[in-house]
């Protein structure tokens, strides 16, 4: 597996985090970007991810900014990204099992570090149920 990783500055140090237990557990990790805390454009970073993600180059992927709204939009404008905001372990899950998620967005400023390592761990380690879901996620498609 190698997981694609963005953020903008406001989820930089989040996700330096994020990528240090990706790497203790043994996960490949891209990073496209941000690279430092100083501002930034989240589109600049979320598109080259979505597009690898589509293209097939990652999976899953991850997107940080501080509320998790500008990155989600930008990962969701691509057809083949479910990119889910989570702040809870169970949404994670949730966006997991009933909306094949393919992206998993966290707000940096919203949620504590230790919480959003937790909901990265389940949102690994949770799978699409398939069934009646199936279904859903298909109309998701234009």
């Amino acid at each position: 597996m190698k997981l694609g990783i963005c953020s903008d500055h406001a989820g930089f140090e989040l996700k330096a985090l994020v990528i240090k237990m990706l790497e203790e557990k043994g996960i490949e990790v891209k990073d496209f970007g941000t690279y430092s805390a100083e501002s930034c454009d989240y589109p600049d970073f979320a598109h080259p991810c979505a597009s690898a993600l589509e293209g097939g180059e990652v999976y899953p992927a991850i997107g940080i900014c501080g509320s998790g709204n500008g990155i989600a939009m930008t990962l969701n404008k691509h057809q083949g990204v479910r990119a889910a905001i989570c702040w809870e372990p169970e949404l994670a899950q949730l966006a997991r099992a009933h909306n094949d998620a393919n992206c998993l967005v966290l707000p940096a400023r919203f949620i504590p570090a230790e919480k959003a390592l937790e909901i990265v761990n389940v949102f690994l380690n949770s799978d699409f149920e398939g069934g009646r879901h199936v279904r859903r996620v298909e109309k998701i498609k234009l």
